[in-house]
């Protein structure tokens, strides 16, 4: 059985191991300062309440903003529904029903806007470019009087591309449209001052920068309010109910502080891994990179290929094999059979999104895995494309 001790693990997109500075940090909130944050009126309850506190500062602090702007929650996923349902629920009394995404958003954003299109939401799926990119031409074209939310992801989970926020946000804010961002992928990996950008909410994970899973927040800017999107308690200043997961926010709180304070030096240590894959794998018959090959509107860790006539499910098995365990796109589709839907947006046939691979380094990796990738692709490739009745050297 393999471990993670003698696996070159470059799945980063889908998780990240937890720091053992994070879990230090936890640790003492399972067993020994267990009090519950809402229970002020004693010392083990008015400790976890400073606890809190202390980190939604830390979180604050990472993201440019308020305190008060800061909301915790259970993943990235649920600060996408909530930011998504609860605008849209809010703006329907105004006789705002319509919406804006793209069509390579993650499943949180794409099956929420699915969910209220079953309740009569009218929602616009912007396209994007050969690269992954939204037009803020194009979503200023397709703004309505009654829109009441445009939501367009900070970076792309599968071929790493860094969408316009700021010139998007622009847009939004001329015309007076809340904006959201799904930012899983980009907080800890990009600089992001959320005061700074034209952006009304924006989401995070925390198992996305080295912290653990089961946690994540959602910056609501001051005067911008959703509805609620969980009720039965006071928690969140009366925002989301729920009793706070403490070990997992300090986790969060801890894990996004480590990242900002060192992400010069982790972007510049994960684009030289990135830059030397893409570099090596252009090199190889019939592959092409999907995504920009500009590095500066690409994540630092993100590579995303395809090979023809390399199935990608054969690619992945094969790679495991030899102690790689990569990705052929999202986590969270991953029991899907179906070509990736980000890859067919951009415009890859069938044929050719079945073939490809994301490979995503984090702050674990080194050169030497990196080398060692190259050195799996250069035998797995040829391997699995004599197998396919399609290859053509």
């Amino acid at each position: 059985m393999k471990t993670l001790s003698n696996i070159i693990y470059v799945d980063n997109a889908a998780t990240t191991p937890v720091s053992k500075p994070v879990f230090d940090a936890m640790a003492p909130y399972f067993c020994e300062q267990y009090g519950n944050p809402s229970s002020i009126f004693y010392s083990v309850g008015a400790a976890a309440g400073d606890a809190l506190a202390a980190a939604r500062e830390k979180v604050a602090r990472a993201l440019g903003c308020d305190t008060g702007e800061v909301f915790f929650t259970s993943c990235g996923s649920e600060a996408d529904n909530w930011a998504i349902k609860g605008t849209a629920h809010k703006f329907a009394k105004q006789g705002k029903k319509h919406l804006i995404t793209s069509c390579i958003e993650h499943h949180a954003v794409l099956h929420s806007m699915q969910a209220l299109e079953r309740e009569g939401f009218e929602v616009t799926y912007l396209p994007v470019d050969a690269e992954g990119f939204v037009s803020p031409a194009d979503v200023e074209a397709a703004i309505r009087p009654d829109t009441a939310l445009v939501t367009i992801m900070f970076a792309n989970n599968e071929i790493g591309t860094i969408e316009p926020i700021e010139e998007i946000g622009a847009v939004c804010r001329k015309h007076g449209v809340w904006f959201h961002t799904d930012a899983v992928q980009a907080v800890g990996a990009v600089p992001i001052d959320c005061h700074a950008l034209p952006v009304d909410m924006l989401s995070l994970s925390a198992h996305k920068f080295n912290g653990p899973k089961g946690v994540g927040a959602l910056y609501i800017r001051r005067g911008v309010m959703p509805l609620n999107f969980l009720d039965g308690g006071a928690q969140e200043r009366g925002r989301r109910a729920g009793t706070e997961n403490l070990a997992g926010i300090v986790g969060l709180a801890t894990a996004l502080e480590a990242a900002v304070n060192s992400l010069d030096e982790k972007r510049a240590r994960l684009a030289r891994m990135r830059d030397y894959v893409l570099e090596h794998i252009q090199k190889m018959p019939q592959v092409k990179v999907n995504g920009p090959l500009d590095g500066s509107k690409r994540l630092p860790n993100n590579v995303n290929a395809s090979f023809t006539a390399a199935e990608g499910e054969s690619l992945l098995l094969m790679l495991d094999m030899r102690g790689v365990c990569a990705s052929s796109g999202s986590a969270c589709a991953s029991g899907s059979l179906d070509p990736s839907h980000v890859l067919l947006s951009i415009g890859l046939p069938h044929e050719i999104a079945h073939c490809s691979l994301r490979i995503s380094f984090g702050v674990q990796n080194t050169m030497d895995d990196a080398k060692a990738v190259c050195d799996a692709l250069d035998e797995v490739v040829p391997a699995v494309r004599q197998r396919s009745p399609l290859w053509r050297a």
